[in-house]
């Protein structure tokens, strides 16, 4: 089992994903931002092989309005020998990277002009993982979106625009059930209807579920991932103690993990931790 951490490293002064406003939009603080936001993403993945770290999930603020229009600048070609030596360090470590595109990201929405901006940010992250040299074990998380009054016609709505993906897109596209609206079991219904792996998250799952037990609950997930898609993911969180439901834990809570843990027993997954003060707890748990 890889175990791996989301998006920025707080032991290093730099963050990956650093942008600018809207407004102040021009190509030369393009170029400037997006090299800096490489050089941390390679720094990181440095720090991450050091301390024995193999899974990473790189922020979708990589490249700054890279799917807004107003991005005509072609960084694709400006930064390819970059990322491609990004990508051979990744290969050469065998590091599992990911990308979880904003909450934005709805392909069920009943709004086509939503459905269409969707869709270029999903072809942004699919850009950033090829440009990388990644196979088709390094995902895009989504969910499945809104239910908009009908969960029946949202499902619909998400299987009819799935379909209509791009290859590319669809071969490294995954589901996760949420914490409100969309179960392990009505991602099921979706992966029937699609072939769609599952990201099972253990947290949205003791929020939502119909009843499945933890480890019947990874092994129905797991089912659901082809050889070409690299190891189930999983994803890892407890309630932040006084926030809201859903709310995920600033630091882990080694004694619910363990718990956890043990209630999955000895199956095989990638696991992603989705904790505030991300490589702290990782190397916490390690030490524990």
């Amino acid at each position: 089992m890889r175990l791996g951490y989301a998006c920025i490293n707080t032991s290093l002064d730099c963050i990956s994903g650093s942008t600018f406003r809207l407004n102040n939009y021009n190509e030369e603080k393009l170029i400037e931002k997006v090299q800096s936001n490489l050089d941390c993403f390679m720094r990181i993945l440095k720090w991450n092989v050091e301390n024995d770290i193999y899974f990473f999930r790189l922020g979708s603020g990589l490249v700054p309005f890279a799917s807004h229009p107003v991005c005509k600048f072609n960084w694709q070609e400006y930064f390819k020998e970059y990322f491609e030596m990004i990508g051979k360090y990744i290969r050469k470590n065998k590091i599992r990277v990911t990308m979880h595109p904003d909450q934005f990201v709805i392909i069920n929405s009943a709004n086509e002009k939503i459905v269409e901006r969707s869709v270029r940010e999903l072809e942004y992250h699919c850009e950033v993982l090829d440009l990388l040299g990644l196979g088709t074990d390094s995902k895009m998380t989504i969910h499945v979106g809104g239910v908009y009054g009908d969960k029946d016609k949202s499902i619909d709505r998400f299987v009819s625009n799935y379909k209509k993906l791009p290859l590319n897109i669809r071969k490294r596209l995954v589901v996760e059930n949420d914490h409100v609206s969309y179960s392990l079991k009505d991602c099921l219904e979706i992966h029937e209807r699609t072939g769609v792996p599952i990201v099972f998250d253990t947290f949205h799952h003791e929020c939502l579920n119909n009843g499945e037990r933890m480890r019947e609950a990874v092994l129905l997930s797991k089912k659901t991932w082809k050889k070409r898609d690299g190891n189930l993911i999983v994803h890892y969180s407890s309630q932040k103690k006084g926030g809201r439901k859903g709310s995920h834990s600033e630091s882990v809570d080694v004694r619910n993990f363990k718990k956890i843990m043990k209630e999955i027993g000895n199956l095989s997954f990638d696991l992603m931790l989705e904790i505030k003060d991300k490589e702290k707890s990782l190397l916490k748990i390690r030490s524990s």
